[in-house]
């Protein structure tokens, strides 16, 4: 058994897939043996000055080191050499475990006491864009520190196959690349109670196809390419769960579109909540623009309660290969807003094919996504780097 320090980039409450994705891993991996914890940002900065020193939030042992702000969706935290430092000396792990892009995980290139520990790379995605300017230029920048960071990892995680045969970060160091995909707690998403699957009902409008989409509202997710589908269409309802820097823009095509009444921005919902709207839901909707969209892990929780799902077909991402295209969920082209509303349209015709998808859909979650069965795979590979 291994002590683990995970290297992130924020942890619950923080809602995100790779946060929800850490805090499960460290749950399986404790329940493992593995003593672990996590160095991770804290995403409120009102308290930047406070001592170096762990919390325990739902049984997870978490130093949240203090931020000022973001720059390009990147926490802006001159202290993190210090507490990486304090975490190490403190925790002594024989293992520091990095989930990227996380501009602070540089910092370990120049920690001696980093150095003398494995490190094992998760990549959630790369960090160039297609669509933001701003990060392509910014890339130029962040790449040769990205690369010392992998030359110098015993072993490097990716997601899916499309997405290491896709990276042109990845392509010199294939020979060290393992595929282990995203997993989730089953104990995270348990059934929901009675009274909050009455909550849900009365929040869908009766007798209209529901609708769900998850996620920030940024630039890459293409909400406003689904609110356009929305509009193509007559008995459905579109709820969005999530918070961002998109979202006035939205709020603007909404009322330009009179989709008040079709189409509702929920913000942040608690996890209970947003349980119960995925429970309540018809289908999932995940209309992602670019391969930044890496993995998807709405996906699984979509695919966990047994929901059709209706994705982008983004090639190099693990969108593709989560969701089996005509077997768990339906691909549509990206961006293609007329196409999406005929998705739509069609399962909102045929009711057995949205029970097959969502069904088909479950059995491969409880095949390939529980949490239990990507850890142990994880723990396979620190045996190995741990050798090297």
């Amino acid at each position: 058994m291994y002590r683990i320090l995970h290297i992130g980039k924020y942890f619950p409450p923080f809602a995100g897939g790779m946060e929800s994705f850490l805090a499960d891993l460290m749950t399986a991996q404790i329940a493992q043996g593995n003593q672990v914890a996590a160095l991770v940002h804290d995403h409120d900065f009102s308290s930047p000055f406070r001592p170096i020193q762990a919390e325990f939030y739902q049984n997870h042992t978490i130093y949240r080191t203090p931020s000022y702000g973001r720059v390009l969706y990147a926490p802006v935290s001159p202290h993190f050499p210090f507490w990486l430092n304090h975490a190490i000396k403190q925790w002594q792990p024989d293992i520091l475990h990095f989930h990227l892009p996380n501009t602070s995980a540089f910092w370990a290139l120049l920690s001696s006491q980093a150095k003398k520990l494995p490190w094992i790379l998760h990549w959630h995605s790369d960090v160039i864009s297609n669509l933001n300017t701003g990060l392509s230029i910014a890339y130029h920048g962040y790449k040769p520190f990205e690369q010392s960071l992998l030359s110098r990892a015993q072993a490097v995680i990716a997601t899916s196959p499309p997405y290491l045969a896709s990276s042109h970060a990845l392509q010199t160091w294939q020979a060290k690349s393992h595929v282990i995909p995203l997993g989730i707690d089953l104990n995270r998403l348990p059934e929901s109670t009675a009274d909050m699957q009455t909550w849900a009902k009365q929040q869908w409008q009766p007798n209209k196809m529901r609708l769900l989409a998850i996620g920030r509202l940024t630039y890459y997710k293409g909400y406003e390419v689904l609110i356009k589908a929305v509009a193509q269409l007559g008995e459905v309802q579109l709820f969005i769960v999530g918070k961002g820097e998109e979202k006035k823009l939205l709020e603007q095509l909404i009322r330009e579109l009179n989709l008040t009444e079709k189409v509702k921005l929920l913000g942040y919902c608690e996890e209970k909540q947003l349980r119960a709207l995925l429970i309540s839901a018809d289908c999932l909707c995940l209309p992602s623009l670019e391969r930044t969209e890496a993995f998807g892990v709405v996906l699984l929780e979509a695919m966990r309660y047994a929901k059709a799902i209706i994705a982008s077909n983004i090639m190099g991402s693990g969108v593709t290969w989560v969701v089996e295209a005509e077997k768990t969920g339906l691909l549509v082209p990206i961006g293609d807003a007329t196409a999406l509303a005929h998705a739509i349209q069609h399962l909102h015709d045929n009711n057995a094919l949205r029970a097959t998808l969502g069904l088909a859909g479950q059995q491969r979650f409880f095949q390939q996504f529980n949490i239990i069965h990507v850890a142990s795979k994880i723990n396979e590979l620190y045996n190995i780097t741990t050798k090297i």
